[in-house]
């Protein structure tokens, strides 16, 4: 890069932070996807959010090259820092040096002031958050934030001690914003932009079940029942599979609303009965997701109670020999097996639901209470036969339909 001409006894420089690292000076731009050492970035990332004071040599040996006593980490040290100002110093005139030393310890050189996403993003958050604002006003703030927010802090250097907590709390702030706003957009009917705020946002956090809600609501606002009945599917397998949740009660009222919401009515009988008849046919138990379970419960306690036949429910759990919780990757294997060996040993007028991460519910129609005990007996033995090598236990527990 070629040195700028002018030679300034001030200036300013633009930095990213957040999504990745980038330095811009005059239309150059550095950024840590050039193939360098990660040290060598978390170093200067370190100087540049530091730019306020001086740092040791000690503090900085401490945090990248911890535990060691000899001397090497100090020429290591110097290396890096030698390098790094290698990579910067063609950016910037020569009389203005980003990198200074003195006395044991290392800055940024505070003549060039820096313009840091992060601080804008937090700046941006906190006045949206003032009273006395307009809504639009607020959504304004609030969307260029969003935009800003184009990742987490430094991910390319997350595993670092000092970037963990930097970039837990941006993360809190941009999570609390989107929900912020989300819920604004919703206020007014902006349903589109509440789709892709929320969408992109449980992509960076794909364990927050509340934003998966919204991202739910905004297509169930828009009329898209099919693709928020898909979702509600897709966050519920990962509820189980990476947290072994089940889904909040917010979550499943959420899914009744998508199955008893009509947004167009089917005229041909044919049509309708050919579309039954597809569902019917499948072997096996009926498998389905708790919500509807539950509508399945009531409809059979009112049937059995008008005809006088007895129900059974009977509740499967999967634990640890000592009755512990097991761990998720064993449990969610074994949760796969037994699913496969409900379905093909029971009938199929059973009703099978996942009810929480070690537990599946089931429905015996027309089974009295030592008939459901024995069909369960039958499925702990298929079980342990076909897995014989599964180390985790299998228990269940029978109850009569308490009837309507």
């Amino acid at each position: 890069m070629k040195r700028p001409a002018v030679m300034p006894e001030q200036m300013t420089v633009s930095v990213s932070m957040l999504g990745g690292f980038s330095l811009q000076v005059d239309g150059n731009i550095l950024t840590d996807e050039i193939n360098r050492s990660q040290k060598l970035w978390n170093v200067l990332c370190y100087l540049i959010v530091h730019r306020d004071r001086n740092v040791s040599q000690q503090e900085l040996i401490e945090l990248f090259w911890p535990g060691e006593n000899s001397n090497n980490p100090i020429n290591a040290l110097k290396t890096l820092l030698y390098r790094v100002r290698a990579i910067l110093e063609p950016m910037f005139p020569s009389a203005l040096p980003p990198i200074l030393s003195q006395r044991g310890s290392y800055s940024w050189n505070r003549a060039i002031a820096c313009r840091l996403d992060t601080d804008r993003f937090e700046e941006l958050c906190t006045r949206a958050r003032e009273e006395g604002l307009s809504d639009g006003d607020r959504m304004a703030l609030y969307k260029e934030a969003a935009d800003l927010y184009e990742g987490d802090f430094l991910p390319r250097q997350s595993s670092n001690l000092w970037v963990v907590p930097l970039a837990a709390r941006y993360h809190s702030i941009y999570v609390k914003a989107v929900k912020q706003y989300a819920a604004l957009l919703e206020r007014y009917g902006c349903f589109e932009e509440m789709y892709a705020l929320c969408s992109r946002a449980s992509e960076l956090d794909t364990l927050d079940e509340s934003l998966h809600i919204l991202v739910i609501r905004s297509l169930v606002k828009q009329g898209k029942d099919a693709a928020a009945l898909e979702r509600y599917e897709q966050v519920t397998d990962l509820l189980y599979q990476s947290l072994g949740v089940a889904p909040s009660d917010e979550l499943r009222e959420l899914y009744r609303q998508i199955m008893d919401t009509e947004k167009s009515l089917e005229t041909d009988l044919a049509v309708i009965q050919q579309s039954l008849k597809e569902t019917a046919v499948r072997p096996g138990a009926f498998v389905c997701e708790y919500g509807f379970f539950r509508e399945a419960y009531r409809l059979e306690a009112r049937r059995a109670a008008r005809s006088g036949t007895c129900v059974h429910i009977a509740l499967v759990t999967v634990s640890l020999p000592s009755g512990g919780m097991p761990e998720l990757g064993a449990l969610n294997n074994t949760m796969d097996q037994l699913l496969q060996v409900l379905i093909h040993g029971l009938r199929r007028g059973d009703v099978i639901s996942r009810y929480s991460g070690a537990q599946y519910v089931i429905m015996l129609p027309s089974a009295n209470f030592e008939d459901a005990n024995m069909v369960m007996e039958r499925i702990m033995t298929a079980f342990y036969r076909q897995h014989r090598r599964n180390y985790l236990k299998l228990s269940y527990r029978v109850r009569e339909l308490e009837l309507a």
